[in-house]
């Protein structure tokens, strides 16, 4: 499957009423759903609140069992980023650049799916770096704790899901 494709799965995710979603759990900032219609299943949190708002952007890891999808890291940035600017994850001491849209970042191959979040169990924060469409920089930050057992908790959700 496409990481264009995948990615308009997951813009349609985001769209969908919150009804047909399951929730698996909450696990400190982390929460686990399942959405059996299409299937799918992802560990989701928002960033960090910078001077007390709450962000429109997120992190995720989905699953989507028919398309044999596993893993998948996906970002919705708080800000619309610039046409050329670059998308830097940052787990722990680790960095990988990301491919972006406007509002959205991804990684380029399942390998780098498994890499970032095999970070993202050893690491206690990630923050994804970039430019906004005025130039200026920002950072939306992640605290990981209750990570790996959200997406864990997903991956179980889909685990009899085709």
């Amino acid at each position: 499957m496409s990481r264009i494709a995948a990615l308009l799965i997951v813009l349609l995710m985001a769209a969908m009423p919150a009804a047909a979603r399951d929730s698996l759990g909450m696990f400190d900032r982390w929460g686990a759903f399942r959405d059996p219609s299409t299937p799918r299943c992802y560990a989701i949190a928002r960033p960090a609140k910078r001077d007390g708002r709450v962000s429109p952007g997120f992190a995720s890891v989905g699953t989507w069992p028919r398309q044999k999808v596993r893993g998948q890291v996906h970002f919705r940035l708080s800000r619309s980023r610039a046409d050329k600017a670059v998308v830097t994850l940052s787990v722990g001491e680790r960095r990988y650049t990301l491919v972006a849209g406007r509002s959205d970042a991804w990684v380029a191959d399942p390998r780098g799916d498994a890499a970032i979040i095999a970070a993202m169990r050893s690491a206690s924060s990630m923050s994804v770096q970039t430019s906004d469409a005025q130039g200026r920089a920002f950072a939306d930050s992640y605290a990981l704790r209750g990570a790996a057992t959200a997406i864990d908790a997903a991956a179980l959700g889909c685990a009899r899901l085709r």
